[in-house]
């Protein structure tokens, strides 16, 4: 059944050029005031909890010296130890890492994980770096935030153009400064070494699980619908192959930072699935399909008219440029922050539902969860049953976001916010201050 949506609450203080921090702020105080949080508790959350910066340098193959900086932020350890991924790209900053801290221990929250909230970054665009290079990168920034990570403080994971090797490379930074192995200290590692089935697919399956859920419950029947995907990465393939192999979603838009498809009539995932496994960069650049594609660009792709959109690339994708030609009637999140606050506001007036980052993309860091917890135990679990837990806690979660919408009568950012804060607030009430 379809929810009436009460008019989402402004905040006349963000713009929609302010960035995903200042929209992840908005939606937040948003969230205080239908909550009637008290001021000293606003005060906790709002910030994080503790920020490094560090300078990164590295030899390069040519015998030069690279200083790169990098950062980690563990925005609350409320409700556990902080968890969050390291993304190596141009554009990190602090101000991206404290939004993207926050997210996450948002996203925790409404999935009902016993973590808080972390993100790390380093500004670099690895494609200019040798594989060595990026080792010693990734080894020094290691040991540089070795201080304040921890397998029961803070555990990272894969992010934006992050993988298993370069977590198999954090891991054995920190194993060997302790003196043991610590698999524990991150999560999407090669299996080998204490890595988890089913990791590698997870975020993706998550957002397809989201996805057919707001189907379900809009009595649409997935068979058949056509979908587009921004964002052909790990999150985007791997959502794009389950809604087309499992649920008969038919793909008729993908892209990249290198450009994108269109097919009317269904892309072939198969065949592009090979090309991109073997392409420099694992980009889509210099695929041609037979048939009826054509090429498109990654704002091409947002506009075109499709039963569901899949945001999976960057932030802030969804503009108020491009939020009023959005022809999608269900847009589903993959990506962190893809739509910014204005946006938000003009999608709900326009009656697009929207099923956001923080429920929608969960089942990352879900998954994270489950090989920690098998790591901590030295006991691991089969595919099968990684599969299983995940649609529990993701559907169990979106049937718990989709209850607080209808009883205030609210979209599901907002839902999704109020579920959290609750969650978090309680944590952080029921511990106390110390001393």
């Amino acid at each position: 059944m379809a929810i009436k949506i009460d008019a989402p609450l402004q905040a006349s203080s963000v713009s929609d050029h302010g960035g995903i921090l200042d929209t992840a702020l908005a939606q937040l105080e948003i969230a205080f005031d239908r909550l009637g949080i008290n001021e000293g508790v606003r005060e906790i959350i709002r910030q994080p909890e503790r920020e490094m910066t560090v300078a990164v340098p590295i030899l390069r193959d040519d015998g030069t010296i690279s200083v790169y900086t990098g950062y980690r932020v563990q925005h609350s350890s409320a409700r556990g130890p902080c968890k969050g991924g390291l993304r190596f790209h141009p554009n990190v900053n602090l101000d991206e890492v404290r939004a993207l801290a926050l997210l996450m221990t948002f996203k925790c929250a409404v999935a009902n994980l016993p973590f808080g909230g972390a993100k790390g970054g380093i500004e670099v665009s690895p494609s200019e770096l040798s594989e060595m290079e990026l080792e010693r990168l990734t080894r020094r920034y290691a040991a540089m935030i070795l201080p304040i990570i921890g397998s029961r403080r803070d555990i990272a994971a894969p992010d934006v153009n992050t993988n298993p090797k370069i977590m198999a490379w954090f891991m054995d930074t920190v194993s060997t400064l302790s003196g043991h192995m610590v698999p524990e200290i991150v999560t999407g590692k090669p299996i080998a070494l204490g890595g988890s089935t089913g990791r590698v697919d997870a975020t993706g399956r998550g957002v397809a699980i989201a996805t057919i859920e707001i189907l379900r419950r809009l009595g649409k029947d997935p068979p058949g619908l056509h979908v587009a995907v921004q964002g052909y990465g790990n999150v985007g393939r791997n959502a794009a192959n389950i809604l087309a192999d499992e649920y008969g979603c038919t793909i008729v838009a993908i892209s990249d930072v290198s450009g994108g498809i269109y097919n009317s009539l269904g892309l072939d995932l198969p065949a592009i699935n090979e090309y991109v496994s073997h392409s420099r960069g694992g980009l889509l650049s210099g695929f041609s399909e037979k048939g009826e594609a054509d090429e498109i660009n990654n704002d091409e792709l947002l506009t075109l008219d499709v039963d569901i959109l899949i945001p999976a690339a960057l932030e802030s994708q969804i503009t108020v440029g491009n939020s009023g030609q959005i022809r999608a009637s269900v847009i589903v999140e993959g990506a962190n922050g893809p739509t910014t606050f204005e946006a938000d506001r003009i999608l709900y007036e326009r009656g697009i539902m929207v099923v956001p980052d923080i429920l929608a993309n969960a089942g990352g860091v879900t998954c994270s969860y489950f090989e920690w917890v098998q790591d901590l135990q030295f006991y691991f679990w089969g595919l099968e049953e990684i599969r299983q837990q995940l649609h529990k806690v993701i559907s169990k979660a979106f049937e718990e976001v989709w209850l607080v919408a209808n009883e205030r009568n609210i979209d599901m950012r907002s839902a999704a916010y109020l579920l959290a804060l609750e969650r978090i607030t309680n944590a952080i009430q029921q511990r106390g201050l110390f001393p």
